[in-house]
């Protein structure tokens, strides 16, 4: 333990999967802690999600906890939490003091003015937010911006375009270092089924706070409008105050296929991950979003908003509509859930029809085209083996043409 350093952490909740910030905090901690460092993190005092169990722990896998005094009231909780962590890091002996998020990077000028070096996390730009855009609150994240581009040693930035925003808006030079995630756990569809009566594909999985950046209100009225069976999970719990959950669950209220879950983790969380038909995330605004990451790290299928955040991770691998598009929104939705459905194994149950916005019987279409094919080019099953090859992907001259298929059909 000679010689490594002494940091404190602050600008997160507590050491919770409850945001973004959180699951990094605690990731970044437990890893310091376990390479020999001496980790403290000032947690707001309150509830913690994950149970009674785990409120005022001062411990947690070596790492200290200390809580601070918290007024528990919108925009009033991250203001007091930030301003007395900054206190007791300003006083204590610590070599570094590590800031996550622009707010909290207010008070930034104390430690640094008790000879602390100061680095600040910045997870996104947070005035945009649709909670912060006026008032009080927007001005003091606007402020805490301008302070951790002043006092902060260092800044580290999660995407490239917060990198390109402080350049151009600052000058300021800052550290790119990327979100990461672990390696997934899958799991079988089990407590989803006993709980919510969920099976494997059977889900469009949501998951994240439920805030109003993370455009929830279009996923609700776009999934609304496709006709499908599959149900629209939606697992994240609120922030701050509850008035928007209690929005989008009254605009959800009249289609029983929309599940909202409140927050979830550990088993749960891996097997709605593990057994969703699609993952999506619908943002208008993001730093570099973890569980698009996570969905991406359990081979789901990812349906997102054209944001710089959200493309820049997916890059090709990943269906894109325009953000806050709900039209756009619904129509990749259903492509996806039709691709998905007649990928080589069509089973002529009709779903294609159902979920076809324009109500055209597609599945008869596609029994039709089946027909054509097994008649006039060979039976083909996709998927029944490695070395056949599939219809119309050679041509022979023995191949019938076109116009006789018309003819025939």
């Amino acid at each position: 333990m000679k010689g490594k350093l002494a940091i404190a952490m602050f600008g997160q909740k507590r050491l919770s999967r409850e945001g973004g910030i959180e699951i990094v905090v605690k990731e970044l901690c437990t890893r310091m802690t376990q390479n020999g460092y001496k980790v403290t993190c000032y947690n707001r005092s309150g509830h913690h999600v994950s149970g009674a169990e785990y409120d005022r722990k001062t411990e947690y896998e070596g790492i200290c906890q200390k809580y601070v005094p918290t007024i528990e009231k919108k925009g009033l909780a991250a203001v007091s939490s930030s301003f007395f962590a900054a206190l007791y890091s300003a006083f204590g002996k610590y070599d570094v003091v590590h800031i996550h998020a622009e707010g909290p990077a207010f008070f930034a000028w104390l430690p640094k003015l008790f000879g602390k070096r100061v680095i600040v996390t910045i997870h996104g730009i947070d005035w945009q937010r649709e909670k912060w855009k006026s008032g009080f609150g927007s001005k003091f994240i606007r402020q805490g911006e301008k302070n951790a581009v002043k006092y902060a040693d260092e800044i580290i930035v999660l995407s490239k375009g917060v990198q390109d925003y402080f350049k151009n808006t600052y000058g300021r030079e800052t550290r790119f270092i990327p979100n990461g995630v672990n390696r997934p756990s899958i799991r079988k569809a089990k407590l989803i089924t006993e709980q919510y009566g969920l099976t494997k594909d059977s889900y469009v999985l949501f998951l994240g706070r439920v805030v109003p950046e993370k455009g929830i209100r279009y996923l609700v009225e776009a999934f609304k409008d496709v006709k499908t069976d599959k149900k629209l999970i939606i697992a994240g719990g609120s922030s701050d105050t509850d008035s928007f959950m209690k929005e989008v669950k009254e605009l959800a209220k009249d289609d029983d296929r929309i599940t909202f879950t409140g927050f979830v983790q550990e088993q749960l969380l891996d097997e709605l991950y593990s057994n969703s038909y699609i993952y999506t995330l619908p943002s208008d605004l993001e730093g570099m979003p973890l569980s698009l990451l996570e969905a991406m790290s359990y081979g789901n299928c990812c349906l997102v908003s054209n944001i710089p955040e959200c493309a820049e991770v997916v890059e090709d691998k990943a269906v894109i509509f325009e953000k806050a598009n709900v039209d756009d929104f619904e129509e990749k939705m259903f492509h996806i859930i039709r691709a998905f459905h007649v990928a080589g194994r069509c089973t002529d149950c009709g779903e294609c029809s159902r979920v076809c916005p324009q109500g055209i019987p597609l599945h008869l279409f596609n029994r039709k085209f089946i027909k054509d094919i097994d008649k006039f080019y060979g039976e083909y099953q996709a998927g029944e083996d490695t070395t056949s090859k599939g219809p119309l992907t050679n041509f022979t001259f023995e191949d019938v043409e076109p116009g006789i298929v018309a003819e025939r059909g």
